[in-house]
Protein backbone atom coordinates (compact mmCIF):
# COMPACT_ATOMS: atom_id res chain seq x y z
CA UNK A 1 0.00 0.00 0.00
CA UNK A 2 1.76 3.33 -1.34
CA UNK A 3 1.28 6.82 0.36
CA UNK A 4 -2.05 7.28 -1.90
CA UNK A 5 -3.53 4.18 -0.98
CA UNK A 6 -3.38 5.39 2.66
CA UNK A 7 -4.93 8.75 1.68
CA UNK A 8 -7.68 6.62 -0.12
CA UNK A 9 -8.56 4.54 2.92
CA UNK A 10 -8.21 7.06 5.27
CA UNK A 11 -11.30 9.49 3.14
CA UNK A 12 -13.12 6.41 3.08
CA UNK A 13 -13.20 5.48 6.78
CA UNK A 14 -14.00 9.65 7.25
CA UNK A 15 -16.61 8.55 4.48
CA UNK A 16 -18.43 6.01 6.90
CA UNK A 17 -16.50 2.47 5.33
CA UNK A 18 -15.55 1.74 8.73
CA UNK A 19 -14.30 -1.58 7.66
CA UNK A 20 -11.87 0.17 5.42
CA UNK A 21 -9.72 1.20 8.63
CA UNK A 22 -9.09 -2.83 9.04
CA UNK A 23 -6.38 -2.06 5.72
CA UNK A 24 -4.60 0.19 7.99
CA UNK A 25 -4.23 -1.81 10.84
CA UNK A 26 -3.43 -4.65 8.69
CA UNK A 27 -1.01 -2.32 7.25
CA UNK A 28 0.65 -0.62 10.29
CA UNK A 29 -0.10 -3.22 13.21
CA UNK A 30 3.35 -4.60 12.70
CA UNK A 31 5.31 -1.53 12.56
CA UNK A 32 3.24 0.09 15.82
CA UNK A 33 4.16 -3.15 18.13
CA UNK A 34 7.39 -3.07 16.66
CA UNK A 35 7.71 0.33 17.83
CA UNK A 36 6.09 -0.14 21.50
CA UNK A 37 8.20 -2.96 22.07
CA UNK A 38 11.36 -0.64 21.46
CA UNK A 39 9.72 1.50 24.36
CA UNK A 40 8.49 -1.44 26.46
CA UNK A 41 10.34 -4.01 26.09
CA UNK A 42 7.60 -6.11 26.83
CA UNK A 43 5.60 -7.71 23.94
CA UNK A 44 2.27 -7.77 26.02
CA UNK A 45 2.47 -4.00 26.95
CA UNK A 46 4.02 -3.67 22.89
CA UNK A 47 0.70 -5.25 21.47
CA UNK A 48 -1.30 -3.71 24.12
CA UNK A 49 -0.54 0.17 23.25
CA UNK A 50 -0.18 0.00 19.50
CA UNK A 51 -4.06 -1.50 20.11
CA UNK A 52 -4.42 1.37 22.00
CA UNK A 53 -2.17 3.67 19.65
CA UNK A 54 -4.81 2.14 16.76
CA UNK A 55 -8.20 3.88 18.53
CA UNK A 56 -6.38 7.05 18.77
CA UNK A 57 -5.83 7.06 15.71
CA UNK A 58 -9.38 6.11 15.00
CA UNK A 59 -10.98 8.42 17.04
CA UNK A 60 -8.89 11.65 15.58
CA UNK A 61 -8.75 10.15 11.87
CA UNK A 62 -10.14 13.59 10.69
CA UNK A 63 -7.43 15.62 12.21
CA UNK A 64 -4.82 14.32 10.32
CA UNK A 65 -4.05 17.07 7.57
CA UNK A 66 -2.80 15.82 4.12
CA UNK A 67 0.33 17.40 4.24
CA UNK A 68 2.69 14.56 5.56
CA UNK A 69 2.51 11.22 5.01
CA UNK A 70 -0.11 8.90 7.07
CA UNK A 71 2.41 6.91 8.43
CA UNK A 72 3.97 10.29 9.98
CA UNK A 73 0.66 11.14 11.90
CA UNK A 74 0.37 7.26 12.70
CA UNK A 75 3.80 7.16 14.15
CA UNK A 76 3.50 10.81 15.70
CA UNK A 77 0.29 9.64 17.18
CA UNK A 78 1.63 6.59 18.58
CA UNK A 79 4.54 7.96 19.96
CA UNK A 80 2.95 10.65 22.06
CA UNK A 81 0.58 7.81 23.35
CA UNK A 82 3.77 5.49 24.54
CA UNK A 83 5.40 8.31 25.99
CA UNK A 84 2.45 9.37 28.18
CA UNK A 85 1.66 5.59 29.03
CA UNK A 86 5.69 5.12 29.89
CA UNK A 87 5.55 8.08 32.21
CA UNK A 88 2.60 6.36 33.95
CA UNK A 89 4.13 3.40 34.56
CA UNK A 90 7.80 2.65 33.24
CA UNK A 91 9.39 0.11 31.79
CA UNK A 92 11.24 -2.36 33.49
CA UNK A 93 15.06 -1.57 33.41
CA UNK A 94 18.45 -3.70 33.40
CA UNK A 95 21.35 -1.32 35.08
CA UNK A 96 24.82 -1.56 32.28
CA UNK A 97 26.42 -2.85 34.83
CA UNK A 98 24.59 -6.16 34.92
CA UNK A 99 25.07 -6.92 31.18
CA UNK A 100 28.52 -7.26 31.38
CA UNK A 101 31.82 -5.70 29.22
CA UNK A 102 32.37 -5.42 25.90
CA UNK A 103 35.75 -6.89 24.68
CA UNK A 104 37.89 -5.97 22.14
CA UNK A 105 38.53 -8.71 19.52
CA UNK A 106 42.11 -7.35 18.76
CA UNK A 107 43.28 -7.50 22.53
CA UNK A 108 43.28 -11.91 22.31
CA UNK A 109 40.35 -11.91 24.76
CA UNK A 110 37.61 -13.91 22.53
CA UNK A 111 34.95 -11.64 20.38
CA UNK A 112 31.76 -10.81 22.22
CA UNK A 113 29.14 -12.90 20.61
CA UNK A 114 26.82 -10.43 18.31
CA UNK A 115 23.17 -11.30 20.09
CA UNK A 116 25.11 -10.42 23.44
CA UNK A 117 26.52 -7.30 22.17
CA UNK A 118 22.97 -6.66 20.22
CA UNK A 119 22.09 -6.84 23.58
CA UNK A 120 24.16 -4.53 25.43
CA UNK A 121 23.86 -2.16 22.64
CA UNK A 122 19.99 -1.99 23.28
CA UNK A 123 20.23 -2.33 26.69
CA UNK A 124 22.18 1.30 26.87
CA UNK A 125 20.29 2.64 24.86
CA UNK A 126 17.26 1.93 27.17
CA UNK A 127 19.35 4.14 29.92
CA UNK A 128 19.29 7.15 28.64
CA UNK A 129 17.41 9.51 29.23
CA UNK A 130 13.63 9.50 27.39
CA UNK A 131 14.27 12.48 25.12
CA UNK A 132 17.76 11.12 23.55
CA UNK A 133 16.30 7.35 23.63
CA UNK A 134 13.12 8.12 22.01
CA UNK A 135 15.13 10.03 18.45
CA UNK A 136 17.69 6.64 18.59
CA UNK A 137 15.12 4.43 18.44
CA UNK A 138 12.95 5.96 16.02
CA UNK A 139 16.18 7.27 13.70
CA UNK A 140 17.94 3.95 14.02
CA UNK A 141 15.61 1.25 14.78
CA UNK A 142 12.70 2.25 12.93
CA UNK A 143 15.36 3.61 10.42
CA UNK A 144 13.79 6.65 9.91
CA UNK A 145 15.77 9.79 8.08
CA UNK A 146 16.15 13.07 10.24
CA UNK A 147 13.14 14.69 8.55
CA UNK A 148 11.14 12.00 9.60
CA UNK A 149 12.53 11.46 12.85
CA UNK A 150 11.48 15.42 13.43
CA UNK A 151 7.67 15.05 12.53
CA UNK A 152 7.02 12.06 14.39
CA UNK A 153 8.33 13.20 17.59
CA UNK A 154 7.00 16.86 16.90
CA UNK A 155 10.47 18.27 17.30
CA UNK A 156 12.46 20.47 14.86
CA UNK A 157 15.04 18.48 12.67
CA UNK A 158 18.14 20.55 14.25
CA UNK A 159 16.76 19.58 17.66
CA UNK A 160 16.90 15.81 16.06
CA UNK A 161 20.34 15.85 15.62
CA UNK A 162 21.61 17.46 18.57
CA UNK A 163 19.51 14.63 20.82
CA UNK A 164 21.11 11.99 18.14
CA UNK A 165 24.74 13.49 18.69
CA UNK A 166 24.19 13.20 22.68
CA UNK A 167 22.61 10.44 22.61
CA UNK A 168 25.60 8.59 20.89
CA UNK A 169 28.24 10.88 22.49
CA UNK A 170 26.33 8.87 26.38
CA UNK A 171 26.28 5.08 24.42
CA UNK A 172 30.05 6.03 23.55
CA UNK A 173 30.84 6.10 27.26
CA UNK A 174 28.34 3.82 28.77
CA UNK A 175 29.79 1.10 26.04
CA UNK A 176 33.38 1.97 26.54
CA UNK A 177 35.88 -0.92 27.96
Amino acid sequence: MSHEEDRETVRRVLAGDDSAFGGIVARWQGPLVSLAYRFTRDPGRAEDLAQEAFLRVYRTLGRWREDSAFSTWLFAVAMNLFRSELRRIPPRTVSIEDVGELRDGRSGIPEVDPADRDRAVRTAVYSLPAKYREALIVFYFHRADVAVTAKTLGIPEGTVKARLHRGRELLRRKLAP
